[in-house]
């Protein structure tokens, strides 16, 4: 062994006693003939003092920089009074070293990997990922993943899970995302699809009498990127037999409970369950971030008779939406935060951003004939039965600030929702840390652009209700899923799904699959359907996700040891990349010429 202890394990009970380290110079400072060495491994830091009495290591500590490798013998000690780091392992003791041996040199890093505070572009960060990797933050994210995933996996070993692989190489199934195809070379003309996630495999695996799977699965979705989102992804991927929505909410609920505790030392008392219409009619979300109380009000039947068009219109639009969100205390609220709250809602669509500010409710009227106390120029297009009936539906106190949303109800829930939760941490209105919930009852289908109807979850989802119902009335059909959300993130969801052959034929026929194209693309799960299969169900968690809410990460990329771009490319190995012309022949590919550029 190179080394006997790792740096930031070494602790007052090594006192006086000679060990080894190996590690990188995190930071070098010459005290006045006197060096001190931070020295770095995954484990922490440790201090190292070399003085002048030990020539050779001295020398040797005087030639080295930040970043190279360094195997130090040394005897441990007590460190002087006063000069003890209490947010260290190691910060009680130092090593002074007697041997130094330099393993490997380092050339000056691009960036500074001993200071937290700089800003470095993230381009730079993933080029050099293996070094971005070295600063102390990102050790740590990494070991906590290391050490949850473990967690994870002795939690579904000690409730009768098997960990099961799937296939990596599989065909291209609708599943709701565009798929990373695979080209094969012994089958010209054909390909292979990188699993979105492995559904129809671990069925056939409930199919099989496997009874309770999990995987810590690969999953790959060529799909447009945001801060929680990546081409490839990881998914605590769970499965089981003979049990019912509830038994798999409470197993999962279990999971995520054992890891916070083990994790966080956070425990979490039973998680609230809400319905998908109660969550877009509160909060307009199917992922409300609880620990924000504010809550969007219907006013779509106050506004029906107003002669303002802007809330009118969307008022009597069967597909429209009108909804007030009040502001405890709200009209603190500048005029200019107004309009870059504004600006925040066009993101989404809106069109614009009406407010009323709540100065005196003893005075409520439009403010045509008399002085009023509300103050905004939307109230003069209103009747003043209208306004007082606003702000007895909203329960609007004096200074309170009421924000309105009107438009169709996409753009509204997009918009409002959104604004709520903006609103709520600028305001540091959160009541708590961590508000983790189940949504459920949601829909089976939602519609397309085009008039279609397409799964809110996937085809193999469960509905409520039977065969009849979900071939006349598919548009009202409920399915049995469950999401679970925490802080306002989507971390798992699940359904129960169907075990028999009729039932997967009627709901493929309400998504406009016939049964040619469903015999195409599904004739082996539709053949396992046939041989009897118990009634099953499962959800996934994203892994990648719940590290980040857990480590206080902003995005995935910050949890995932060689993540790509927000245009899903990796500048450490400048992938994806060119391949020669020998490969494209060999699997039967031809390139289209790339247009000439105009002279």
């Amino acid at each position: 062994m190179m080394r006997t202890q790792y740096c930031g394990l070494v602790d007052e009970q090594l006192i006086d006693q000679t060990i080894t380290i190996c590690g990188w110079v995190h930071r070098r400072r010459d005290h006045g003939g006197v060096i001190f060495l931070d020295m770095r491994d995954r484990e922490g830091l440790l201090q190292v003092v070399v003085d002048p009495d030990t020539p050779e290591a001295f020398a040797t500590a005087d030639a080295a920089r930040p970043e190279y490798v360094l195997a130090i013998t040394g005897r441990v000690r007590r460190r002087y009074a006063g000069t003890e780091n209490p947010n260290m392992t190691s910060g009680q003791v130092e090593l002074l070293a007697k041997h130094i041996d330099t393993i490997a040199t380092a050339d000056t890093p691009p960036f500074p990997l001993n200071d937290e505070f700089t800003n470095v572009s993230e381009e730079l960060r993933l080029k050099y990922r293996f070094l971005d990797m070295r600063r102390p933050e990102m050790q740590e994210r990494m070991k906590f993943r290391a050490k949850a995933t473990s967690t994870i996996r002795r939690y579904l070993d000690d409730h009768g899970f098997l960990d099961v692989e799937t296939p990596i190489l599989t065909r291209a199934t609708p599943e709701g995302a565009r798929d990373y195809l695979v080209p094969s070379r012994v089958s010209n003309g054909e390909f292979y699809a990188l699993p979105q996630s492995p559904q129809l495999f671990k069925q056939l695996l409930m199919v099989a009498g496997f009874d309770r799977y999990y995987q810590i699965a690969k999953c790959f979705r060529d799909e447009d990127l945001r801060a929680d989102r990546q081409p490839e992804f990881t998914q605590i991927d769970i499965e089981t037999s003979f049990m019912s929505d509830e038994d798999i909410m409470n197993l999962a609920e279990g999971l995520i409970k054992d890891l916070f505790k083990t994790m966080l030392n956070v425990e979490f008392g039973d998680f609230p369950r809400m319905t998908y219409a109660d969550a877009m009619r509160d909060y307009a979300s199917d992922k409300p971030d609880l620990r924000i109380p504010l809550k969007l009000v219907d006013v779509a039947d106050i506004m029906q008779s107003v002669e303002f068009k802007v809330f009118a219109a969307p008022a009597n639009d069967p597909k429209g939406r009108v909804v007030a969100l009040r502001i405890p205390n709200g009209a603190e609220i500048t005029r200019k935060q107004i309009d870059e709250y504004t600006k925040f809602v066009g993101i989404y669509g809106a069109k614009g951003l009406a407010y009323i500010k709540v100065n005196d409710t003893s005075k409520i009227n439009n403010g045509v004939e008399q002085e009023s106390g509300l103050q905004s120029p939307i109230i003069k297009n209103m009747t003043d039965a209208v306004l007082v009936e606003l702000i007895k539906r909203t329960d609007a106190q004096n200074g309170d600030l009421i924000f309105f949303g009107a438009d169709k109800a996409k753009v509204v829930n997009d918009a409002m929702g959104a604004l709520r939760v903006k609103i709520g941490h600028d305001l540091n209105l959160a009541t708590c840390e961590w508000a983790p919930l189940w949504v459920v009852d949601f829909p089976m289908f939602e519609e397309t652009d085009d008039g279609k109807w397409t799964s809110v979850h996937h085809p193999f989802t469960r509905p409520k209700g039977t065969v009849e119902e979900m071939k006349t009335s598919p548009e009202t059909a409920l399915s049995i899923a469950y999401d679970m959300v925490l802080n306002g993130t989507e971390i798992g969801g699940g359904s129960l799904r169907i075990n028999t052959l009729d039932m997967q034929k009627a709901v493929f026929e309400a998504l406009g699959i016939d049964e040619a194209e469903a015999e195409e693309k599904f004739s082996f799960l539709l053949n396992a359907l046939k041989y009897g299969a118990p009634p099953h169900g499962g959800l996934a968690f994203g892994l990648d996700r719940l590290i980040m809410l857990m480590v206080g990460a902003s995005s995935i990329r910050d949890v995932i040891a060689f993540p790509k771009t927000k245009t899903a490319e990796c500048p450490l190995t400048d992938a994806p990349a060119p391949v020669d012309a020998k490969q494209l022949r060999e699997l039967g590919i031809r390139l289209r010429e790339k247009d000439k550029p105009t002279s």
